[in-house]
């Protein structure tokens, strides 16, 4: 990606304070992008962004108003947003029927109706404009079955479903719509979770999965890229082979989850705690 430049293109990162929207932050940075972190941690969005010539604002992506402000925020500082980047998400994991209200609650307000918001908002300045670009980080769940990981992966299927949706209503306006879907990386929120067959990945190839869709505009990518392939092929299969071969690759979040190794970020689920 040496070649790769923004050219003081304004970016607005969502969750973009630690894990993989900070390492998008910095990749996009280093291409000469004006970046703006919004996180519910202010204080980290500030050092990260500080850190890497940016700003960073308060940004609790499952309130419309917070959204409507941080975007104000940015446009005020830095002129029109050229690209959104959704990076925000939790996770919990465990069998469904153990699943906390305020963690089935938490994980659909910020994974799903966080995305809502920031592409509704962000989209009216760059439709006014003919141009932009919306990416948003979902994961592999958002096309596999995950056995652990329900209500994360009903939120994600959500996702892809909404925009798939909204970027047939933007064919033609110049807007970009782009969703990266990952396996398992190596953040918090995967703390204690299982790779299945595919090896861990690390927040920078995330990274330059973004700088890649930037620079060449896709809808839909996934890390790695055989994931697409191996979803596609299924789909031609009945479903008994399908569910051998999915069980064979994909990680039995049940059976293998770490639960001690994931008490500390698990705490974000306990009733009053912030929503991310």
């Amino acid at each position: 990606m040496s070649s790769f430049q923004l050219n003081n293109r304004v970016v607005a990162i969502t969750g973009g304070a630690n894990g993989i929207g900070r390492a998008t932050a910095k990749l996009l940075a280093e291409a000469g992008a004006r970046i703006a972190i919004g996180d519910y941690d202010v204080e980290a969005a500030r050092a990260t962004a500080k850190e890497l010539g940016g700003a960073g604002f308060f940004l609790d992506v499952t309130d419309a108003q917070s959204f409507t402000a941080f975007l104000a925020d940015v446009q005020g500082q830095y002129g029109p947003i050229d690209i959104l980047i959704n990076s925000a998400g939790v996770m919990w994991v465990g069998e469904f029927e153990q699943e906390p209200e305020s963690a089935s609650r938490r994980q659909l307000e910020v994974n799903l109706l966080g995305v809502i918001h920031g592409i509704k908002l962000a989209t009216p300045g760059m439709r006014a404009r003919g141009s932009g670009h919306l990416v948003t980080i979902a994961s592999a769940a958002s096309l596999l079955p995950t056995p652990g990981e329900a209500t994360y992966a009903a939120s994600k299927h959500g996702v892809l479903g909404y925009l798939k949706t909204v970027r047939a209503e933007l064919r033609g306006s110049g807007i970009h719509v782009s969703v990266i879907m990952p396996t398992v990386v190596d953040t918090a929120l995967a703390a204690g979770t299982s790779t299945g067959s595919a090896a861990m990945l690390q927040s920078s190839d995330i990274a330059r999965a973004v700088a890649q869709v930037i620079a060449r505009p896709r809808f839909e990518v996934t890390v790695p890229g055989y994931v697409g392939i191996l979803h596609r092929l299924l789909s031609l299969l009945p479903q008994r082979m399908r569910d051998l071969i999915l069980g064979k690759m994909v990680p039995d979040q049940v059976a293998s989850v770490d639960r001690k190794a994931r008490s500390d970020y698990e705490e974000i689920f306990r009733p009053g705690q912030p929503p991310a």
